[in-house]
């Protein structure tokens, strides 16, 4: 939920309160904005690709091939996934996202770029000393563990395919997606049981 009375929220209702006062915007418009970037494109989208990886070998072998093909028959919003690639973490390799660039970013499978990957910091540091900047966001891996840092572009968007976490056997593929979490599928955490 979100903080109705935080000045970010209080000056966009003024701005939408102005913009529809002046006919430059309706409230249906706006309704519609939210309802695509909460129901329609978002990380639960990129979550439904990696549950049913994690439950269905065939999908996995053919999201790791040709992700973008795999997408495509989702027909999600949101666009960005042109060219789509997957990569799979496992106990000895980690893959995480940047865009060196500027903030290219898979939004249909991945909603709104967080504020940090868009960060000049994230986009350099991430490169030179991965483990440090993850180590830095809360992910401590294993010095043997390889790191793979993937360049995203405006002709090539990744996904990190997460480890399936131990003691989740028994959960049906909607209770893994619920698990996922976006910054997961950028390779900046991984998951966890609750």
């Amino acid at each position: 939920m979100t903080d109705d009375t935080s000045p970010q929220s209080i000056r966009t209702e003024a701005i939408e309160s102005l913009l529809i006062e002046k006919a430059l915007l309706s409230a249906n418009a706006v309704d519609a904005v939210i309802t695509t970037y909460t129901e329609r494109v978002g990380p639960m989208n990129g979550a439904k690709l990696v549950a049913r990886a994690w439950t269905d070998p065939d999908f996995k072998a053919r999201l790791l091939v040709d992700a973008t093909a795999v997408v495509e028959e989702y027909q999600f919003e949101g666009g960005q996934v042109e060219k789509l690639v997957v990569k799979e973490c496992d106990p000895f390799q980690h893959h995480v996202v940047v865009c060196t660039l500027c903030s290219c970013y898979p939004w249909a499978v991945l909603g709104l770029p967080p504020s940090w990957y868009k960060d000049p910091a994230y986009r350099s540091r991430i490169v030179a000393e991965p483990r440090k900047v993850l180590s830095e966001m809360g992910l401590s891996l294993s010095e043997s563990t390889h790191i793979n840092v993937w360049d995203s572009s405006a002709e090539i968007r990744y996904l990190v395919l997460p480890q399936r976490p131990k003691g989740t056997e028994t959960l049906s593929e909607s209770q893994l997606a619920k698990l996922v979490t976006r910054d997961a599928m950028i390779g900046v955490a991984q998951v966890n049981l609750p």
